[in-house]
């Protein structure tokens, strides 16, 4: 089947759930007597649980960025719909429909391919340990991981359950202990039979969610081996990237290495492995990463027209919903860094000043 028609379907299907009755879409929900402790073991322990399904994620977090970053813009700040055949952790593909069309992601235990539908151009990489968000990382079960992975029983408390997707989801509330993030609280509902995430909504301040995805479509049986097979087809345009991203490449080449701890994080891979540093835990996450010049030079631009961006000693900083950004000052003798992730403006500065005065780390 190709892409158009496999879309059309999806279509189809989306608008005969839009159109389904009123009263059966606003059946009464019955809600669950789980807990709070056992609904977030229950999505703690469901990265092997197989399923297929259409969802969309909507975000609401515009970045003023250049264009190495703008996929990641796009992502953030646009409406994309997913359809996912997840078999396990190493074998799943994520088909993502956006304003700028159609890319997919076929994860296998080869590695990684990215298939530019309009393009048709298929790129195989390895799955690096430090990469940009990507649109699979949206999929409701992955994001639902993501933010509540490290969280503990005392940081979450039960929400009525919803109906996602024709399942009855109990809720469940993310409120982090972490003073440092920027993250206010997190929103999920569940399948209760599999701990899958079925919606998910991230909240900075205010009422309105930074982010959110869910599933319209789902079905938990294991896909087919051929869902999640991929050839290339013999007109593609075929390459293979050592790096899939602008961070993904820093962290491979960049002749700099992050400090083991900062702004009081820690440091989340083996330190001093990679350029890139990852820190924290939760919901609160730094990222920092070593730029060329001529990369950060046009992002630095880009910032300082911003209308709420702020110039300082320690560089440019801009904050869009929980996500906080900031440039380091060019330096001859010190890579420039960018400073980003759910953290507080303090943070980012503290980062930027210990990346500034602590010693130069070369590797």
């Amino acid at each position: 089947m190709t892409p158009v028609r496999r879309w059309l379907l999806v279509a189809l299907g989306v608008c005969v759930l839009v159109l389904t009755p009123t009263a059966i879409r606003s059946l009464p929900v019955a809600d669950s007597d789980v807990s709070a402790a056992d609904l977030l073991q229950r999505v703690q322990d469901s990265a092997s649980v197989p399923y297929s399904g259409y969802a969309e994620a909507v975000g609401g977090m515009q970045l003023p960025v250049s264009d190495q970053f703008s996929d990641l813009a796009q992502l953030l700040g646009e409406r994309t719909r997913l359809r996912v055949w997840w078999r396990a952790a190493d074998d799943w593909r994520v088909d993502a429909l956006d304003i700028t069309g159609e890319t997919d992601l076929i994860r296998s235990t080869d590695g990684l391919v990215m298939w530019e539908y309009e393009a048709a151009r298929a790129t195989y990489t390895d799955d690096p340990p430090v990469r940009l968000p990507r649109a699979a990382d949206l999929v409701p079960p992955v994001l639902g991981r993501l933010v509540l992975g490290e969280a503990v029983a005392e940081e979450v408390s039960r929400l009525p359950a919803v109906r996602v997707a024709g399942r009855e989801a109990p809720g469940l509330r993310l409120t982090p202990a972490d003073s440092q993030t920027t993250v206010d609280h997190v929103d999920v509902w569940v399948d209760p039979d599999t701990g899958l995430a079925l919606r998910v909504a991230v909240y900075g301040a205010g009422d309105t969610p930074a982010m959110t995805t869910t599933f319209l479509d789902l079905t938990t049986q294991r896909p087919a081996a051929a869902q999640t097979a991929f050839t290339p087809p013999p007109d593609a345009h075929v390459d293979y990237d050592e790096a899939v991203d602008i961070a993904a490449a820093a962290d491979r080449f960049a002749p700099f290495t992050a400090p083991d701890r900062l702004a009081g994080l820690d440091r989340r891979i083996t330190p001093g492995v990679g350029a890139v540093g990852q820190y924290g835990r939760g919901v609160a996450r730094l990222i920092a990463i070593p730029l060329r010049d001529e990369d950060a030079d046009p992002l630095r631009e880009q910032l300082l027209t911003t209308t709420n961006s702020r110039s300082g000693r320690r560089g440019v900083s801009v904050t869009v919903g929980p996500l906080g950004l900031l440039l380091t000052p060019h330096a001859h003798d010190r890579p420039t860094w960018l400073l980003a992730g759910t953290v507080t403006q303090r943070t980012l500065s503290t980062a930027a000043r210990q990346l500034a005065d602590g010693p130069e780390l070369i590797r």
